[in-house]
Order: C-alpha cells, then sequence, then structure tokens
C-alpha cells in the first residue's frame, strides 16, 4: 500500500492509536482535535482499567479486539514506560439468583480466552478480605494504566514519525473530492486539510462528523453521564483490587464498581444517566440544542419506555450519596457513607438505533475513502491498539481493491 495523507478527527485514544497503526504502514497524517489537549473526554475521564475480555459475545468485535487489546495494552505501556498493573478482579455474586449469570461469564470468559476461574466466597476474600459474596469469578489478566499518558505518549510517537496532531481545530465541514476528501476547520481557509482518506474517531461527537461529510447514520449517539465517587484516604484500605458486580445481561452498563487506580486512589462507580449535553459532567451543563437532538430521536423514547424503571433509581442514586453508598456496600459492607466524596465524572457516548435499541458492539459507517467509528464503548481504550490496527487493514484492503 503506497503512503497516503489521511485525516482524522478525534485525537481521544482510539484516534491517536489509529493514527500509529497507520503512520507505522508509510502514511502521512494529520489528526484534527476540537480540544486544546489530546484524551479531554472519554479517554480522560474513565477508571482506568484494561479490560480483559470477559464480558462479549463471543465471536463478536468487541470479544475479538478486547481480549487483544488487553495484551497489547500491557505491552505499549511496558515498553515505553507507563505505569502499568496487571492486579486481576473479581467479579461477585451477592446473592444466589445471580449464579447463573456469574457461570455465563465464565463461559464467555472461557470462549474468549480469557484466565478466569469461578471460585467460592472464602477464596474470593483471599483476594478481598472485605468483600461480600456467595461466589466470585477471578479474572487474572485485568490491569490498571493511565490512558491520557498512553495518549501523550502516542502523540510523541505520532510526531516523532512526522505526523501532524493539531489542537484546538473544529471541524465545520468535509467535502468528497474525485481525489479525496477536503476538511474544513474554524481555522483560516488556507488551512483546510486537503487528504486521501477520512476516519472518524470523534467519539461523542462522531455521529454529527459523519453528516457533515453528507452521510445518514443509522445511529444517534446518545451521552450518558457516569458519576463517580471515590473512597477518602482513610478507606482506600477496604479494597485491594478491582471489584465488580454481576452486571445485568440487559444492560449495557456494568453496574458501580470499586477500582484502584493506577497512583493508588480508589474509583467508586458509575451509574449511568441521560446527559443534558455531549460534554454534560454535571446536571447544571445543559446544552437545549444537543437536548433536543436527543430528544428528536425515536430510540430514546422507545428505550426510555423499557427502561424506566432503571432510569429513574439511577437519578436518584445521582442525587444521594446515601443511595449510592448503598450500593457499593453489596461489595464491601463495610464501607461507610462518610467514606466517598465526589470524583469527576465521565460521558459514555453510546450508539442507539431507531427503534431503540443500544449498539452493543463497535459499529462502523463506510463510505468511498471515509471510515467513521459511530460507536466505540468499553472497552474502547483496552482495544484501542488493535482498533486502529483493524483501520489501518481495511483502508489497506479499500486502497488494494
Amino acid at each position: 500500500m503506497t503512503g497516503e495523507h489521511i485525516a482524522i478527527v478525534g485525537a481521544g485514544i482510539v484516534g491517536l492509536a489509529t493514527a500509529h497503526a497507520l503512520i507505522r504502514r508509510g502514511h502521512t497524517v494529520t489528526v484534527l482535535e476540537k480540544e486544546q489537549r489530546v484524551a479531554a473526554h472519554q479517554t480522560g475521564r474513565n477508571s482506568g482499567v484494561i479490560h480483559s475480555g470477559l464480558y462479549y459475545r463471543p465471536g463478536s468485535l468487541k470479544a475479538e479486539l478486547g481480549t487483544a487489546g488487553a495484551a497489547s495494552m500491557r505491552v505499549f505501556a511496558e515498553e515505553r514506560g507507563i505505569p502499568v498493573e496487571i492486579c486481576g478482579k473479581l467479579v461477585v455474586a451477592t446473592t444466589p439468583d445471580q449464579l447463573p449469570a456469574l457461570h455465563e461469564l465464565h463461559r464467555r470468559g472461557t470462549a474468549n480466552g480469557v484466565p478466569c476461574a469461578l471460585i467460592d466466597a472464602g477464596q474470593a476474600r483471599e483476594y478481598e478480605p472485605n468483600v461480600s459474596c456467595v461466589a466470585a469469578l477471578r479474572v487474572e489478566s485485568t490491569g490498571i494504566v493511565d490512558y491520557a499518558a498512553v495518549s501523550r505518549r502516542l502523540v510523541e510517537l505520532i510526531e516523532a514519525a512526522g505526523g501532524t496532531v493539531r489542537l484546538g481545530v473544529t471541524v465545520t465541514g468535509i467535502r468528497a473530492t474525485r481525489a479525496g476528501v477536503v476538511v474544513e476547520t474554524d481555522a483560516a481557509r488556507d488551512e483546510m486539510v486537503r487528504a486521501d482518506r477520512l476516519v472518524n474517531c470523534a467519539g461523542l461527537h462522531s455521529d454529527r462528523i459523519a453528516e457533515l461529510a453528507g452521510l445518514t447514520p443509522d445511529v444517534r449517539i446518545i451521552p450518558f453521564r457516569g458519576e463517580y465517587y471515590e473512597l477518602t484516604a482513610r478507606y482506600n484500605g477496604l479494597v485491594r483490587g478491582l471489584i465488580y458486580p454481576v452486571p445485568d445481561p440487559s444492560l449495557p452498563f456494568l453496574g458501580v464498581h470499586l477500582t484502584r487506580s493506577i497512583d493508588g486512589s480508589v474509583h467508586a462507580g458509575p451509574n449511568a444517566v441521560f446527559a443534558l449535553a455531549r460534554e454534560g459532567y454535571s446536571w447544571g451543563s445543559i446544552r437545549p440544542g444537543e437536548v433536543a437532538r436527543s430528544l428528536a430521536w425515536p430510540g430514546l423514547w422507545r428505550l426510555g419506555r423499557r427502561y424506566w424503571r432503571t432510569g429513574a433509581a439511577e437519578i436518584a442514586r445521582s442525587f444521594s450519596r446515601e443511595r449510592f453508598a448503598r450500593s457499593l456496600r453489596e461489595l464491601v459492607p463495610t464501607l461507610p457513607t462518610e467514606g466517598i466524596v465526589r470524583a469527576p465524572s465521565g460521558v459514555r457516548a453510546q450508539a442507539l438505533h431507531r427503534g431503540g435499541h443500544l449498539v452493543d458492539d463497535f459499529h462502523y459507517l463506510r463510505a468511498p475513502r471515509q471510515i467513521h467509528l459511530l460507536n466505540a464503548p468499553s472497552p474502547a481504550a483496552t482495544a484501542a491498539l488493535e482498533i486502529g490496527r483493524r483501520i489501518a487493514r481495511e483502508l489497506a484492503a479499500e486502497q488494494a481493491g
């Protein structure tokens, strides 16, 4: 494949990993990011977990890329001096009725090649002395890393190889031409980016970028805010590693959990509430136009009719530290309400079909000389290097064809 100039929209970890994969194949890349720093949104506001590939349907892209990504992300961090720890985690069944779902997780994990083992309550307490459960799944390959640090290192590698990462540049238009694509920005007109191909990794704004290119996405990004607490220093010792509940298989969220971060702090959460802006990190962050755009999508109303009770419970927990702490005490009963304090929130870019079904896997929209990644849910950060390589292979196949 001969070298081309490829424009990438979005400097989160997926966009940067894609740029890195493309530049290693001999291409020239220009990454466009509207913020003044990389990893400003989903990448820099998550819990830093390197997921193992446990949860995902065998044969899905999430299973394939997530499992491979757990290994490649660890190697990338270790080789470049980025702090990383493979601490393992427990998924705990706190009541007997959760055991069938726990066994299903074990089946999925085994099918995906994830090292995991069912253990009893006593064995679980050998890993986490303060945990409460009737049984657990021990997953050895789960780890923690600083994804923002990984992103900054990717920028260094991209620029050292001759690539460009432009910050503070908002994409305002995309035009297909016979020779490639022209990306218009809010910079001066003579700074328009002319490229052979375009890759859209804009996360929370990925569907809007696709529309700027003249496409009609079959999904819409609906923002869900995940609110976190953090354990106070006095209670950090209650958690050694990562403790997760058995997730509700009908929902795309894993439930509130406890995760030790690479800096030694312990995060608690997140919940999941509809955000009133695509970058709505608090209830006070409201963009009426973005709310109207979400409400105009029929899938949101259909989703709401199915899950209104769950949504109401999540909103109630959003406004009550006691409710949040109560959920955490299902995992660690000795954690007091005063042992948690608010921490920065994140917003998940969740793609939603018109019929009200949440998109569960990575989801792409393709056009001549363009790839738009419209759904990159967890484990996107874990799988970022693998996603980048996959996109690079697709572009190579398209050019060859």
